[in-house]
């Protein structure tokens, strides 16, 4: 790999991770920063692949990210915004080549409300029309990872997508909410950026899918997953208000509904 491959690789752990064990079964995962000019609307490519004796459980706590995905299996996806856990079984052997889209970044590329992607998934000729019934093929012929996110970045550059004003504060935003951990409540972001409640609303439904409050209530069970996978977990009570919460059994009712488990139940499974 050239010195200039190697700078495009991306090092931090990755975050929502559920079933780590099904995660460390695989044979790899490769994530890589997109070109400078689409790195306002890609935050990274990333590869699993995988040579599995047996089938394993793979999931994770999706992102307010749309993904674009193409594997061996002959699947070319546009995945929206999920409201809950993807879970899947992988078996034998595979590759998945996938695009995650910043938070606000995806509706350049389609010109509509992201909404409509929420809880959906489309094949991406489906979304792109006939131009992009060639991408799967000429992505997995090549074996090497960064030629084919170059395929899907000249892909993308065709589409020509223009980030404005809207997707850029989103996006700040989105990540304001994830990289804070004291972020628990939208009047916070109010205030820090100057936007009217409802306002919010309506952008965020526009351009990421989902509202303010679904991804700080995201990302901070995220932040208890993590936890509960470190061991550093004491007291649910207490990481519940921690997290925002009013009360215990709020965040454990939150908890189940996205991860499929109660928090107890979850840990328990982790050793």
């Amino acid at each position: 790999m050239k010195k200039s491959d190697t700078a495009r690789i991306k090092t931090d752990k990755p975050r929502g991770i559920l079933n780590v064990r099904a995660a460390e079964a695989s044979t790899g995962v490769s994530r890589y920063w997109p070109s400078p000019d689409l790195a306002p609307f890609i935050e990274h490519f990333w590869i699993v692949r995988w040579d599995l004796p047996r089938p394993v459980v793979a999931e994770t706590v999706p992102h307010p990210s749309v993904h674009m995905t193409i594997e061996t299996s002959g699947r070319a996806e546009i995945g929206g915004v999920m409201d809950s856990k993807f879970s899947r079984t992988i078996e034998g052997k595979g590759r998945v080549v996938g695009t995650k889209f910043r938070p606000g970044a995806f509706r350049p590329f389609v010109g509509h409300s992201v909404a409509d992607f929420t809880n959906r998934t489309l094949a991406i000729s489906d979304v792109f029309g006939p131009r992009a019934k060639s991408l799967s093929i000429d992505v997995l012929e090549h074996d090497d990872d960064l030629k084919g996110a170059e395929i899907i970045e000249v892909f993308l550059r065709a589409l020509q997508p223009v980030a404005d004003e809207t997707m850029l504060l989103t996006g700040r935003i989105a990540a304001r909410i994830a990289e804070d951990r004291s972020i628990t409540r939208v009047d916070q972001l109010v205030r820090e950026f100057d936007t009217p409640a409802r306002q919010l609303q309506r952008v965020f439904k526009d351009y990421v899918g989902v509202s303010p409050k679904w991804i700080i209530q995201r990302y901070r069970l995220i932040e208890a997953s993590e936890r509960m996978a470190a061991g550093t977990v004491v007291d649910w009570a207490d990481l519940a208000l921690e997290l925002g919460y009013s009360d215990q059994a709020h965040f454990i009712r939150d908890f189940k509904r996205f991860v499929g488990r109660t928090p107890a139940e979850y840990a328990r499974r982790l050793y």
